[in-house]
């Protein structure tokens, strides 16, 4: 656990030095999640070095306990051959061995536990630092967003100030002077060059023109009275007229002549019954 605690210090050292200089909270929450998993890294391979240690001191175990085992094998095959002496010095190596494996076998055991204690704490590390990036972001946005309101806020202050809608006032005089000129240098022209004159005509004819449009959507909607039927012209008269202008023709020229006015007659007498 001594490992953790120097990580956990220089950490904290790490985290007071960044805040002692006041850096932009964006950059320094960075360099923090930049250091822990430096510092997860290093820790990483603290553990993994314990954890060979505790497979080194298991695997010496057992090779103890082989040797024991063997040495026993040895001193069975003394005794069969009746040589206690020989058997009894292989017993004693036997001992040496026995003794050795549980030297390993208890160190061996506390490195597991220490090794079990490495890997909890090891997972805890690693779950601080991924909360710690989850917690930089939330910071990040929330930095930000506490960016664009004091903006926003010293926009807004600066428009309360009185010198900018006057500003704008400034510019609006200064374009009605624009127009003004123009307008004036356009009716100065039009004097000059005999064009008002012309104008005036064009606005009388428009007008007019919408006078009579008016007069006849009012009769159209029976406001006003229909407007007269034109009187139609004797088409006696007419006859009369073109039978002595063409005195001249043949008796049946002058025939055919006369059924076709009579004709027009009676088409000029339907027409004004249907008027009426």
């Amino acid at each position: 656990m001594g490992i953790f605690a120097r990580l956990a210090r220089l950490i904290k050292s790490n985290l007071n030095d960044l805040i002692s200089r006041s850096e932009d909270p964006e950059k320094m929450l960075n360099q923090i999640v930049i250091d822990m998993n430096t510092q997860l890294i290093e820790a990483k391979k603290q553990v993994a070095a314990s954890i060979a240690d505790e497979k080194r001191l298991q695997k010496q175990a057992e090779n103890e306990l082989q040797g024991a085992k063997e040495w026993e094998r040895r001193a069975m095959m003394a005794v069969r051959a009746g040589d206690d002496n020989l058997a009894k010095e292989a017993l004693l190596r036997k001992k040496e061995h026995d003794q050795l494996v549980e030297q390993f076998q208890s160190q061996w055991q506390k490195q597991k536990q220490a090794v079990d204690q490495l890997k909890l704490a090891l997972r805890a590390l690693n779950a601080k630092i991924e909360e710690a990036k989850r917690k930089k972001t939330l910071l990040i946005a929330r930095k930000k967003r506490a960016e664009a309101q004091k903006a926003i806020q010293e926009t807004m202050s600066g428009l309360k100030n009185a010198s900018a809608f006057e500003a704008f006032d400034r510019m609006a005089g200064k374009i009605d002077q624009i127009e003004a000129e123009a307008e004036a240098g356009a009716e100065l022209a039009e004097e000059y060059t005999g064009d008002v004159l012309a104008h005036k005509f064009g606005q009388l004819e428009a007008s007019h023109g919408a006078e009579e449009d008016l007069t006849s959507l009012k009769r159209k909607m029976g406001v006003l009275p229909p407007e007269p039927a034109p009187e139609a012209k004797p088409v006696r008269v007419e006859k009369d007229a073109a039978l002595e202008e063409y005195g001249n023709l043949d008796p049946q020229e002058q025939e055919e002549l006369a059924r076709a006015l009579a004709e027009l007659e009676a088409e000029d007498q339907e027409a004004m019954r249907m008027k009426r």
